[in-house]
């Protein structure tokens, strides 16, 4: 990343968003808001938050396109560049950095900067905050990334490792969790606070949360010291969350759901195979809760009680209307304020894990795993939860594409997983389990589950069918999935000895067959 693009934002930023009290008097207009106005209810460091926290998330080629379709969610019945795109692992976008650092770390910056020189401790806690929430998602994508050395004016800038990333968010965990017990009943985030309402206990309990997602992230990679950061999350006295009424949301600020806009404006996102094996397989009521029936009624012909439709990722397709009439989102997300960033049911789901991997505190596994199960269906508005846990023999189906001849983007399910919990399973029976239902419960923030999904191996999503995988971005080999988004072409062109020094901090080559730090070949007990 070269240091006029830095540069750049900032001046923009200062421009556009900074305080006016560094105007000369004599061109102050009486009229106009001052710079001490400003400061007396902190708009001067606040406004920044909604942007910043609006922008966690990406859109059509920064998620849809990668996280969600490589997570088996959604999948596209556009053969979007003659149907060789990211869907089938030939990359064609990849932009989720620009807007982590132009829209996240750019201004979080500023603030830090404004808040350190005003004394505002919370205000910078919380940007720092912000931060770890953005690029603890980006380093999922792309492995190592630019943290420690953000912001820096040389030539070069080198990146920070998976490790170094972990241990420095860790730091920074508990040094932002220390300013905010100091300030507990602190008011001053309320007006910029659209989550939590300005509770910095709530937020308290998010650090926690937060904590404990990346410590059971990296819990085959550094088993030592996930269990160390696991166990201090659990013990920590401020609490987990652990109600939905606790959830990190993360509001839309009057925009639309990203979903929504590719689904019902673009017609370019619908439900994928794998969630329709999973779902009508388990006979699982947060289906109607996700999505719609299927427009065409003989494409669900071999379970016609669960009228939904999906498309295989990375599918070979003709002409967009041929699956257009599948199953589509549900149409209540048109109406969506905000999406989950973090819930209750994904700690709970943590804490199964963590009682299988035997960190002190974490409770009982088969409690956890149920709470998690209950705690989703609640969060969805969905019923039958006693029976659906009591389901020991529904296992996911066969896809079958009625739109394609033959046995075209047809599958056969890898997995047999049932609901109901059994304490005589083995540990990786009982992770399977675990980590299926997560990603059923982590629909609409996919980041997550497809971290577990290249870390555990589960839930036992099918191949894509169709892989353009090749030289230019890395051959993913078939039967396999595909490992990270590789590095920014605006990286290499602009910090190529960055890029040198992070693809030898990567451990191979810089394309989408290489491993991330976090996600290692073995096994996982």
């Amino acid at each position: 990343m070269k240091k006029s693009i830095f540069l750049l934002m900032a001046a923009f930023l200062l421009i556009t968003n900074a305080c006016t009290d560094q105007f000369e008097e004599a061109n102050t207009n009486p009229y106009e808001i001052s710079g001490e106005s400003l400061k007396q209810d902190f708009n001067h460091v606040g406004a920044y938050y909604s942007s910043m926290l609006g922008n966690i998330f990406g859109h059509q080629i920064e998620e849809n396109l990668v996280a969600e379709s490589f997570a088996d969610y959604m999948a596209t019945p556009t053969p979007f560049a003659g149907g060789v795109n990211n869907t089938t692992y030939y990359i064609r976008w990849n932009t989720y950095w620009d807007r982590i650092y132009g829209s996240l770390m750019a201004p979080a910056n500023q603030v830090i900067k404004i808040a350190d020189e005003g004394g505002y401790t919370v205000f910078s806690a919380w940007a720092k905050l912000i931060q770890i929430m953005g690029v603890s998602r980006l380093t999922t994508y792309h492995g190592p990334v630019i943290y420690s050395n953000y912001g820096s004016t040389e030539s070069t800038i080198k990146y920070d490792s998976e490790p170094e990333l972990y241990n420095k968010f860790f730091t920074q965990l508990d040094e932002i969790q220390a300013v905010f017990a100091a300030n507990k009943t602190y008011a001053g985030m309320k007006k910029f606070d659209a989550s939590y309402g300005g509770d910095v206990t709530k937020w308290m309990k998010l650090v926690n949360s937060l904590r404990l997602r990346l410590a059971i992230r990296i819990s085959k990679a550094a088993p030592a010291l996930a269990k160390t950061q696991g166990e201090k999350a659990i013990a920590d006295p401020a609490g987990l969350i652990t109600s939905n009424s606790d959830n990190m949301t993360i509001s839309l600020y009057g925009g639309k759901l990203y979903l929504s806009v590719i689904c019902f404006e673009w017609d370019d996102t619908r439900m994928s195979a794998g969630m329709e094996s999973i779902l009508v397989g388990l006979k699982d009521a947060r289906i109607e809760k996700y999505f719609q029936p299927a427009t065409d009624k003989t494409v669900y012909s071999d379970h016609p009680e669960f009228p939904y439709k999906g498309i295989r990722n990375g599918a070979s397709l003709v002409a967009k209307d041929d699956h257009t009439s599948f199953s589509k989102i549900n149409e209540s997300f048109k109406s969506i304020t905000r999406r989950n960033y973090l819930a209750a049911s994904e700690v709970y789901f943590d804490l199964a894990e963590a009682s299988l991997r035997g960190w002190a505190g974490a409770g009982d596994a088969k409690t956890n795993y149920e709470n998690g199960v209950k705690l989703s269906f609640a969060d969805w508005g969905a019923g039958g939860v006693d029976a659906y846990l009591a389901d020991g023999t529904s296992k996911p189906i066969d896809y079958n594409d009625p739109k394609s001849a033959g046995s075209v983007n047809d599958f056969v399910s890898r997995s047999s997983v049932t609901v109901k919990w059994n304490d005589a399973d083995s540990n990786e029976q009982k992770l399977e389990k675990i980590i299926t239902q997560k990603w059923i419960a982590g629909f609409f923030n996919p980041n997550e589950p497809w971290a577990d999904f290249r870390r555990t191996g589960y839930p036992k999503l099918p191949t894509v069918y169709k892989n353009d995988s090749n030289a230019d971005w890395g051959v993913i080999p078939q039967g396999e999935w595909i490992k990270r988004m590789p590095f920014v072409n605006a990286e290499r062109t602009g910090n190529a000895a960055g890029i040198a020094d992070a693809t030898a901090k990567l451990g191979g080559p810089d394309n989408i067959a290489t491993r991330l730090w976090f996600a290692p070949d073995k096994a996982n007990f």
